[in-house]
């Protein structure tokens, strides 16, 4: 938005004519610098072109557009006349507001001198005010602030790490915008080079900031310090994610395998984005589409227009979001607060408002910049992030309805109990959706991470998205199977795949009853081995909802999250206060801390750690704590110290060479015994090839192995896990890995050491089974998971296990695996 200073505000001034006025008014805009001198001329040959006068007092006086040239700077200047000056017959202009326009950025202060003149008495105080900073307090939003110190960062600022599982969308950017109204201070969040105003959610969303990423947040005014600080205590605490997370947390994850229909007509396939299974006849829903003609009216109706059809679909997601909190929770509910959160974004406002003054009708113009505004989103890389552009179709819809006089969103009813199809669900939709009537939702687009799919997993509802347009063909009452384990839909499936299907579901819910009755008892195969099943963890919080699942002890401790989320490193005595604190919380059981993990797709930006052209391959994990003595070694005293008040081990990650590991031992021994600190255990992570392949000779050195899977598989394949088009391809059950893994085990037990996973596929059913078979002695999954898979290894032997792994090591590739 373009700045008014109260030095471009002219108060007391009097005129003679129109003429007189504007070439006052363009003297203001030539001593700011905005335009040359002959820009006035222009502003006096476009008046005689068109009234400028917009009513209430108020006048936009502005230049051809084909004299834009003589414009320096787009700028806007403001001549207040208390005693007022004939614009034309029957006009009295008081505030004349001389416009400088390059480009829309003016638009802003339009869409307020809309709001403006509507309200008499404030017009009335404007006219005679004697302080500039009134006028420039109605006409901006905010009284004028200094000019940041730096380009993009306002002069105070902190940098904070976003840890959402799906990084700054909707919900949480929300939060984060509510928080920030709270105070007066300017906002602003700068993600690289892109900066955000920290008040506006849609500029927020364009960002594109993803899970791990760093921002810095930046404020000025009198209250930014106290601004700052409840920021950062918002990234810190999840920025009210952590709601979402409880609704699963608690629920063990039941997957099955190794069913399909035997005799079916077709079969689509698309993602799995709620689990269950539905069966029932196919029912389509199409919404019709609102048709918008271009019929503008009076440019100050339109505008009315538009702010009233806003103000009705804010009350309508008030009253949705209540509804949906009282059905499903505020978690979810809080989609709809964001929703109604993007209806304040002064950017939608700006340009509609532009459209409206070129001479369109409301609805035409909201259309269109919501159409651009979608375009915009679905050209950001993160796809989760890209996948909010249906939360902006769908505030833009429920405005448009309202303009097009057809009142508020229609529900989806159905006559029976059906699977429902449609190309996309708004959140809108789904909300509304009555789970006894709806058995399981298919859409041809969408993703597994939309706000559509969150609410079908509260509801209940198995859901398939991304199954491509084929889908749509199908005919209305055609028999199905909905799979949501697998995403595939399965069409006119036989009678005996229906009793099957419906068998099936009735056999899932009673096992993920029993996983969760039974999280508590060992998961001890038929065969009698016993398998520790151990979760991963960040915080204290964590480990006490690892328990509650029936987690036999820590074995991955993710102590960079005490390094994230922060300005500066965590001294020595914060770093032991914490550890110390998931000791006691461990009780006794096994708890495995890993140093310092920094690095690839974790940064710290007060490490000033130079930026690499290939992070995953550089300065990270081990290599930079040996690097860095003093983030190394305060962490390992921390660890020691906290080591005198309960067992716990202690493990280096990204370890690629023997050198690493023996200077990264002689360290700790040097420490310890300074500590006078008992020995712990010490082990290593296997996540580069080198170290499986040294895995004899490393076993020589360490206590124990533990597998991270993610970053294995990505080295061994050569695929970014992060990349949008190669992460589906980064399989770790690809048999590349699973030959990887096993030469690990070989060389651990040639020393007699034991070998754990704590990546991704430990916590995959089958995954778990092969691991186990390759003799892979401890699992950490992720808490959900740990139920399920102990119950799942409790069915099985161990013997029957090692013939899984035989086979899955030779097959070709990920796919043939999967089918074992």
């Amino acid at each position: 938005m373009v700045k008014l200073t109260a030095a471009s505000v002219r108060i007391g001034a009097t005129a003679t004519s129109k003429a007189e006025a504007i070439r006052q008014v363009g003297q203001v805009l030539v001593e700011a610098g905005h335009i040359q001198p002959t820009y006035i001329e222009s502003m006096l040959a476009r008046e005689a072109l068109a009234n400028t006068f917009l009513g209430n007092g108020i006048a936009i006086p502005h230049g051809k557009p084909e004299d834009r040239d003589l414009i320096i700077e787009t700028g806007i200047a403001v001549l207040q006349v208390p005693n007022g000056v004939t614009w034309n017959a029957g006009e009295t202009a008081r505030l004349i507001v001389g416009i400088a326009a390059r480009s829309d950025k003016h638009i802003d202060i339009l869409r307020r001198l809309t709001r403006v003149l509507g309200d008499t008495a404030l017009v009335e105080r404007l006219c005679q005010t004697r302080d500039p900073a009134d006028i420039v307090e109605a006409l901006t939003g905010s009284r004028p602030l200094p000019t940041p110190q730096s380009p993009g960062d306002y002069d105070q600022a902190i940098q904070v790490v976003i840890h959402n599982p799906t990084g700054l969308h909707a919900r949480p950017a929300t939060a984060f915008v509510e928080t920030a109204r709270r105070f007066q201070a300017a906002v602003r969040v700068r993600y690289g080079d892109a900066v955000a105003d920290g008040k506006s959610l849609l500029s927020l969303l364009q960002l594109g900031v993803s899970s791990g990423a760093s921002v810095t947040i930046s404020a000025q005014g009198t209250d930014a310090p106290a601004a700052l600080a409840a920021l950062k205590a918002l990234v810190e605490s999840g920025m009210d994610e952590e709601a979402v997370a409880k609704d699963t947390a608690n629920r063990p994850k039941v997957t099955y395998r190794g069913w399909e229909p035997q005799h079916v007509a077709t079969t689509i396939n698309g993602i799995a984005a709620a689990e269950g299974l539905a069966v029932g006849p196919i029912r389509h829903y199409r919404r019709a589409p609102l048709v918008v003609s271009d019929t503008p009216g009076d440019r100050m109706s339109e505008a009315t227009a538009l702010e009233q059809a806003i103000a009705e679909a804010r009350n309508e997601l008030e009253l949705v979001a209540g509804e949906v909190s009282r059905r499903l929770g505020s978690s979810r509910a809080a989609i709809f607060r964001a929703h109604a959160e993007l209806l304040t974004d002064p950017a939608l406002m700006r340009e509609t408002v532009s459209r409206i003054f070129d001479g369109h009708s409301a609805a035409w113009a909201w259309q269109q910049t919501i159409a651009a505004r979608v375009a915009q989103l679905e050209k950001l890389d993160d796809p989760v992030l890209a996948g909010r552009t249906v939360d902006l179709s769908d505030v833009g819809q429920r405005v448009l309805r309202h303009l097009l006089g057809l009142g508020e969103m229609p529900f989806i009813s159905l006559a029976e109990p059906a699977i429902l199809v449609a190309d996309d669900l708004t959140p809108s939709d789904t909300a509304t959706l009555d789970p006894d009537s709806v058995l399981g939702l298919c859409t041809a687009l969408g993703g597994p991470t939309s706000h559509t799919a969150i609410i079908a997993r509260s509801l209940g509802l198995p859901a398939i998205v991304a199954a491509g347009t084929a889908v749509l063909d199908t005919e209305d009452g055609t028999p199905a199977i909905l799979d949501g384990y697998s995403g595939r839909l399965y069409l006119r499936p036989s009678a005996a795949d229906v009793e099957a299907a419906r068998a099936l579901r009735t056999g899932l819910d009673q096992k993920q009853a029993v996983a969760f009755a039974t999280r508590h008892q060992p998961a001890i195969t038929r065969d009698g081995v016993h398998i520790e099943v151990a979760a991963n963890v960040n915080r204290v919080a964590d480990v006490v909802r690892a328990l509650e699942n029936g987690a036999d002890g820590v074995g991955l401790m993710r102590t960079e999250f005490l390094f994230l989320e922060r300005d500066s490193a965590p001294d020595e005595e914060e770093q032991y206060q914490a550890y110390r604190a998931m000791v006691e919380a461990m009780n006794g059981r096994p708890l495995i801390i890993r140093t310092l993990d920094i690095g690839g797709d974790k940064e710290a930006s007060y490490l000033n750690i130079a930026r690499e052209d290939n992070s995953f391959l550089g300065i990270r994990g081990l290599r930079l704590c040996l690097r860095r003595p003093d983030l190394f070694e305060p962490q390992l005293r921390a660890i020691y110290r906290a080591a005198m008040h309960g067992p716990l081990k202690m493990m280096f990650p990204m370890v690629a060479t023997l050198e690493e590991v023996q200077q990264a031992k002689a360290i700790a021994e040097r420490i310890r015994a300074e500590l006078n600190a008992p020995p712990v255990e010490i082990g290593i992570m296997v996540e580069v090839p080198s170290a499986a392949i040294l895995a004899d000779v490393l076993a020589q050195e360490v206590d124990f192995f533990s597998i991270g899977t993610n970053d294995l598989t990505q080295y061994v394949l050569a695929m970014d896990r992060l990349h949008p088009d190669l992460a589906h391809q980064a399989d770790s059950l690809h048999p590349a890995v699973l030959r990887t893994i096993a030469r690990t085990v070989e060389g651990a037990a040639s020393a007699g050491r034991w070998v754990g996973v704590c990546g991704g596929i430990a916590s995959d059913p089958l995954g778990a089974a092969i691991l186990v078979g390759l003799s892979v002695q401890e699992l950490s999954v992720s808490i959900p998971s740990v139920a399920t898979i102990k119950a799942h290894l409790r069915g099985l032997s161990v013997a029957d296990l090692r013939d899984l792994a035989r086979r899955a090591l030779a097959c070709r590739n990920a796919a043939e695996v999967r089918a074992l």
